[in-house]
């Protein structure tokens, strides 16, 4: 398998709006995302952006995909679908604890508080957080706290 583009993770997922732009601004302030990228279009309509979180990368966008596009990509932020989401997000932090008491000071709506998940002595173990964006996404916060013991060869 080649390796993927430089700055590139191998998966990277998108994840849409109705007010991408605005959804934008509150990712960078609540959860410390940082813009590498924003293209905007007609009418501060978002056609694609590139946000980073340390080594990992997201593309946010306008609900529909790119205007140009001749077929609309069926995409929707959950708000507009019910509060249904098809994906959550899932993000390694230096302290979920931290993390989390900085994402409700700024306004998020934690869903599930910090708790510790342990799978078991030959597995590891991660404290996490759930919490739902401006639009009803779910996001997962966590924290490794103990690796995974090596297996035997």
């Amino acid at each position: 398998m080649k390796k993927a583009p430089e700055g590139w993770p191998r998966i990277t997922s998108a994840v849409f709006y109705d007010d991408a732009g605005k959804a934008i601004d509150w990712l960078c302030a609540t959860f410390g995302f940082e813009v590498r990228l924003k293209v905007e279009g007609e009418g501060g309509r978002i056609e694609h952006s590139e946000l980073e979180f340390g080594d990992g990368l997201i593309c946010v966008g306008s609900t529909g995909g790119k205007a140009s596009r001749e077929v609309p990509l069926p995409s929707g932020s959950p708000r507009s679908v019910g509060g249904i989401n098809t994906q959550c997000l899932a993000v390694y932090v230096d302290d979920a604890d931290a993390h989390c008491a900085h994402s409700r000071a700024a306004g998020a709506k934690i869903v599930e508080e910090p708790k510790t998940s342990d799978y078991g002595e030959d597995y590891w173990s991660d404290r996490s957080y759930r919490v739902e964006d401006i639009e009803g996404h779910q996001w997962w916060f966590m924290q490794r706290v103990r690796e995974q013991k090596p297996r035997a060869k």
